[in-house]
């Protein structure tokens, strides 16, 4: 048997998060096992979603003090490679090639920003196939700080994938296009037509806390009437006493209630009754990436 550590970082909109994973080669398959992770509550979307359209100073310094922090951990891990990628925030921030600029010159550590299509096949390659009957037509479906990940998987293959500039935090600072809902649900509805999606399985931390909410085990199955009423019972409190009452996180309590509606009108769009969430991300799609091009 070999090891090999690996480390990912996604810099999203709504958070950061540090993955080290240990990949274990044995003859007769590949087990990926995380050994460490972080998460940051650095909302960067905050601040581009708004009229400053860029990173303000103080997130900004808070953001390379967390990469500093992200390196030195690594080091200590002995991590033998890493990504890191940007997403939805960084790339719309005036400000974020700079910033970019300024980690690599304080700590070393290289960060792509990544397109939003990139940010759909690394979220596709976290599990995909893991997960799926071969059979069967799933929507994967990412929801984050400030986009929506769409990827369409029908018969153990890829058929389509879309980003849409949805995302919680967005929405909660008014910073969508009026017209953006409906170009997503016509997009919802023509996929439902062509592939008949019977699954959604979702990916993001709203997701997680949902399935925790509702009391499910991992994997077990979200149905649309139960993720309705759970979405009114959560919009019926206040915010404190979603944090009071329903122990959420601050950087939970807000954004979980337009991640709701995200995956509803998904669900409602295409008539899919359930959800399924693995706890798959971009961090776990960033390592496995890693790993099959460093074997290719």
């Amino acid at each position: 048997m070999k090891n090999r550590i690996l480390g990912a970082i996604d810099i999203g909109s709504n958070a950061i998060r540090l993955l080290i994973a240990n990949v274990e080669e044995y003859s007769t398959e590949i087990q990926y096992k995380k050994i460490a992770f972080l998460r940051v509550p650095i909302r960067l979307g905050e601040d581009v979603f708004s009229d400053k359209k860029s990173v303000g100073d103080n997130k900004k310094e808070r953001f390379v003090q967390a990469m500093k922090g992200f390196t030195h951990i690594m080091k200590a891990y002995e991590v033998e490679n890493y990504r890191a990628c940007a997403t939805s925030a960084m790339r719309e921030a005036v400000n974020g090639e700079e910033i970019v600029k300024q980690v690599k010159e304080q700590c070393g550590l290289n960060i792509d920003i990544i397109n939003g299509q990139e940010e759909a096949d690394i979220l596709f390659a976290s599990g995909m196939q893991e997960i799926t009957n071969i059979s069967g037509s799933y929507l994967y479906v990412d929801v984050g700080g400030g986009s929506t990940e769409i990827t369409v998987y029908k018969e153990g293959s890829k058929r389509e994938s879309c980003s849409f500039p949805l995302g919680t935090v967005r929405i909660l600072n008014d910073a969508v296009d009026k017209d953006e809902f409906k170009k997503f649900k016509k997009w919802l509805k023509k996929i439902a037509k062509k592939y008949a999606p019977e699954t959604i399985i979702g990916s993001g931390g709203n997701i997680n806390k949902i399935q925790k909410l509702l009391n499910k085990k991992d994997k077990e199955p979200i149905f649309f009437t139960e993720l309705t009423i759970l979405n009114n019972y959560v919009k019926s409190f206040s915010m404190e006493d979603r944090e009071r009452v329903l122990q959420l996180n601050p950087y939970r309590a807000d954004v979980i209630v337009p991640a709701m509606k995200i995956f509803l009108t998904v669900a409602k769009c295409c008539k899919i009754n359930e959800i399924i969430a693995p706890k798959l991300g971009l961090a776990d799609g960033i390592i496995k990436q890693l790993y099959l091009s460093s074997n290719s």
